[in-house]
């Protein structure tokens, strides 16, 4: 971890919010999406990487979400989020620090419903998203 990371360790409340005066630095992660990310990680067979999330310019409302798997050490500037849990796998969660512009506030949570099961960000700075969910535009 570089000096300008900020670290948020997880607690057992349901969500893991930013606090107040760090909301717009920072991404809320709640339960749910860490545990999501530890399966997905241990499905992988990489359970010390990371997830690296941001945005994209493209799809069809102008930007686009983006959740991926990353096994490089975070990169300078990155805001870097650490969800350990006893007994299994720390979960870390990376976002540079464009992104954060754009997703600063947000929560990123997992979701499963009968027609749809994935992460979904619930971002303040969103003022339309597309039919699809995965893109949006800022207000």
């Amino acid at each position: 971890m570089n000096a300008t990371s900020e670290v948020s360790q997880s607690n057992q409340t349901e969500q893991r919010a930013p606090a107040p005066a760090d909301a717009k630095k920072t991404i809320g992660v709640t339960s749910a999406a860490v545990d999501a990310m530890r399966t997905n990680l241990a499905k992988r067979g990489t359970a010390d990487a990371a997830i690296r999330i941001g945005i994209r310019g493209g799809g069809c409302s102008g930007f686009s979400y983006v959740i991926e798997f990353d096994d490089d050490a975070p990169r300078k500037g990155d805001l870097v989020l650490e969800f350990p849990e006893e007994g299994k796998s720390t979960v870390r969660v990376y976002c540079d620090k464009k992104s954060i512009l754009y997703l600063g506030g947000s929560v990123l949570d997992w979701e499963k419903t009968l027609m749809f099961q994935g992460f979904k960000f619930k971002n303040p700075k969103e003022a339309s998203r597309c039919g699809c969910g995965h893109s949006f535009t800022v207000g």
